[in-house]
């Protein structure tokens, strides 16, 4: 199967451009969202490289963010880099794990292969599959049908629909994302 970043960009555009006013956009080195403003009159979604993953991620922090962030740049947060402590890397976890979450998603719905990042290459050595659990039982409570669950957000469940409509994806159930072997 062929991931081509241009069909998300495609895919992305024609499922909100109209209604959210966002569009995703190819971006150099460092991935970023800026809102609409006097120069440019739609929201940006604008991810790194060429690389489709990138696009994933940053879509599903896009389907995360709220009204009030989508008007901020970057929704407002504060990035720290890569050489994070461990007190650090634990809290840059702790906010990913929806984020990595419909990543995981995402990509499921166009057969992408999916890995979590830790995003922490010269910091603390990170606990990858303490981290991919986590990542993981986020996607089932996502996709579970107890109604004590948190629901896949409205906008990340939008994608995955038009992507599994694109690749010829079935509908994602939790058994379809088991976690990677350790060691």
């Amino acid at each position: 199967m062929t991931h081509d970043y241009h069909d998300l960009i495609r895919l992305f555009n024609q499922t909100f451009l109209s209604t959210f006013n966002t569009e995703l956009l190819l971006g150099g080195d460092e991935p970023i969202y800026r809102p609409a403003d006097a120069t440019y009159p739609h929201h940006r979604v604008i991810f790194a490289r060429g690389f489709f993953a990138s696009a994933l991620h940053e879509i599903a922090h896009w389907t995360i963010a709220g009204e009030k962030r989508r008007q901020l740049e970057d929704y407002g947060y504060w990035y720290h880099p890569d050489g994070r402590d461990a007190d650090t890397q634990a809290a840059f976890e702790a906010v990913e794990v929806k984020p990595q979450a419909i990543e995981w998603i995402l990509s499921a719905s166009c057969g992408f292969r999916f890995q979590v990042s830790c995003d922490n290459l010269s910091g603390v050595e990170p606990d990858r599959h303490a981290f991919t659990a986590k990542v993981r039982q986020q996607v089932v409570d996502y996709l579970s049908e107890d109604s004590t669950s948190p629901a896949l957000p409205v906008r990340a469940k939008q994608f995955s629909d038009t992507l599994r409509g694109f690749y010829g994806i079935a509908p994602l159930t939790p058994n379809d994302f088991a976690l990677p072997e350790s060691g």
